[in-house]
């Protein structure tokens, strides 16, 4: 797709039915919120979209893997150096230990710098007599349960952007000088391999791993004049769903000798599970930028829908555009994910699979705290390796909420997790994360898979 599509324009999505339509009472704040955005320099350049889309491509061919993580639901108050950092840190170190397992390149992609929207199964929520709007993510409105912060603030679009910039502007920074850390795994957190709940075999994996990886980076090191911290830390791309249109559509434009509309909000925007209805205005949008484009597949999807789809979104089966991300939950990803990939597969249809453990494990516990288990999350990720091995297809991407730090919002691994451990450090104001030592954990599992 070298242009947008003939039919296309920037508005055109405003004809269509909009799923998590946000209701603003003030217009005209509306409008003159979306008439800063446009004003406002990129986020992003064209030049890095299309680098990304060159690497997605690779990946769908099977040379290079994705690891896309970060917050379920990013804040403006967690806009701080110690936020960020703890973010990048444990994706960097994730990627790693994938390198060295894989013995191929990983596309690391952060779900943050505009990770500020969150839709919701209910538009409003009830807490005894009280009906207010429903918490719509730091890009619509604010948590607190109050009228005054439930109303959707137009303006909190331009804070967004503004907090966006500082987050990947500080990440540019954080990239160019280097982790003294990223590169020296003995001095990471490994904590959890000494913990009681991991058998002496997996413990004794962990550490062989672990020493492996440190052996080998110091090797690199050894033979070449840059520091692992220049190899490793080179590419860094952002990502977000792409759920306000209004502020996605206000930062898509033409750029100077390239063709097309590009969203410069973000390198990789999404489309969610509840959004990706054919006919619907988050379609409608996504189908005439140039970024490349991911989708949410749950289990109710059916195999003949997202083929058509697909070619909505990609009519010219061109490579690098279409991520199709599945998350079917671990009851169901046995007996949902095989036909979804047989039909694709059948199709002829050019995407890149990814496999999201997260979004189809949530559980309540009996004091009515959201949360995940970690066995859960690792049990459908290894069913999706080997129900892509048996089709034939190739998973290249994993995508994790996730944080770099020590919250207790996920129950289980190695640490132990226990539900009477969730109120300790309960942070998150939408779905549970993985803390640091889970999504360390996680990607050792996930590289022991991935060598057996």
């Amino acid at each position: 797709m070298n242009d947008a599509p003939t039919d296309w324009s920037l508005d055109s999505w405003k004809q269509r039915i909009e799923q998590q339509q946000i209701v603003y009472e003030d217009r005209d704040a509306v409008d003159a919120a979306v008439a800063k955005l446009r004003t406002l320099p990129p986020l992003v350049t064209s030049g890095e979209i299309e680098r990304l889309r060159t690497l997605i491509a690779d990946a769908q061919d099977g040379r290079r893997f994705v690891l896309q993580g970060g917050d379920c639901a990013e804040t403006l108050a967690d806009c701080t150096s110690q936020s960020i950092t703890a973010r990048l840190k444990i994706l960097l170190q994730m990627s790693l230990v994938l390198v060295h397992a894989m013995k191929k390149p990983v596309v690391r992609v952060g779900r943050f710098a505009g990770q500020y929207a969150k839709p919701r199964s209910s538009s409003t929520e009830t807490r005894g007599d009280l009906t207010l709007p429903s918490y719509f993510g730091d890009l619509v409105n604010s948590a607190d349960f109050t009228e005054e912060s439930r109303r959707p603030d137009p303006h909190l679009m331009v804070r967004g952007y503004q907090h966006a910039a500082m987050t990947i502007n500080f990440i540019r920074s954080l990239i160019d000088g280097g982790f003294a850390d990223l590169h020296h795994p003995e001095y990471w957190d490994l904590r959890f391999m000494e913990h009681a709940h991991l058998s002496p075999e997996l413990r004794d994996a962990y550490q062989t791993m672990s020493t492996r990886l440190a052996e080998a980076l110091r090797f690199m090191e050894a033979l070449g004049e840059q520091s692992v911290d220049d190899l490793s830390t080179v590419e860094f791309f952002t990502s977000h769903e792409g759920l306000n249109l209004l502020y996605e559509s206000a930062q898509t434009r033409q750029v100077p000798r390239r063709d097309g509309y590009y969203n410069l909000t973000t390198h990789f925007p999404w489309i969610g599970e509840r959004t990706r209805q054919i006919d619907g205005a988050h379609v409608e949008y996504f189908r005439g930028i140039r970024n490349p484009v991911g989708v949410k597949v749950g289990p109710t999807a059916a195999p003949k829908d997202i083929v058509a789809l697909i070619d909505v979104l990609n009519p010219e089966n061109d490579p690098g555009r279409l991520v199709l991300i599945h998350r079917m939950g671990v009851r169901q990803v046995a007996s949902q994910l095989q036909p979804i990939l047989e039909g694709v597969a059948a199709s002829g249809r050019r995407v890149l699979w990814i496999c999201d453990p997260m979004h189809g494990n949530g559980i309540t516990t009996d004091q009515k705290v959201k949360t995940r288990n970690f066995d859960d999350i690792l049990s459908e990720l290894e069913q999706a390796f080997d129900i892509h091995a048996r089709v034939g297809t190739c998973l290249g991407g994993v995508h994790f909420e996730l944080t770099g730090e020590d919250v207790t919002e996920c129950l289980g691994g190695a640490a132990g997790v226990r539900e009477e451990d969730l109120f300790t450090n309960y942070a998150s104001p939408c779905d549970p994360r993985l803390n640091y030592q889970q999504a360390l954990e996680l990607a050792f599992l996930v590289a022991r898979k991935m060598g057996d």
